[in-house]
């Protein structure tokens, strides 16, 4: 008497649910490394200037700790920071945002 070899459809159940897990252990193990990278890159160039790579110090200016390399003399902000500076001046930030619009293009129909 031989043994009953299970169904093909059993082999591919087992199959399928073996192959879900180990696909949902690597993506585990990716994010894990992704999360372990990015702590590491953060520690390596926290408080550094990220033109020149030199430590950055925090200086107080109108009320805000901004972030300044004394070596390039780069000056950094944090989120909401320009913000800050732009309640407290008058303009600022419609001057700031100006650089960075374009003078309207001519008609090339014209």
């Amino acid at each position: 008497m031989s043994a009953k070899k299970p169904s093909d459809t059993e082999e591919e159940y087992f199959a399928k649910e073996e192959t879900a897990r180990l696909h949902a252990l690597a993506v585990a193990k990716q994010r894990e490394t992704e999360q372990h990278d990015l702590e590491a890159q953060k520690k390596l160039h926290w408080m550094h200037c990220p033109k020149c790579g030199f430590t950055l110090d925090t200086v107080q200016f109108k009320g805000l700790a901004i972030d300044r390399c004394f070596h390039c003399g780069g000056t950094w902000l944090d989120p909401g920071e320009l913000e800050q500076l732009a309640g407290k001046e008058h303009g600022i930030l419609n001057s700031v945002i100006g650089l960075f619009k374009h003078a309207p293009r001519a008609s090339r129909d014209k």
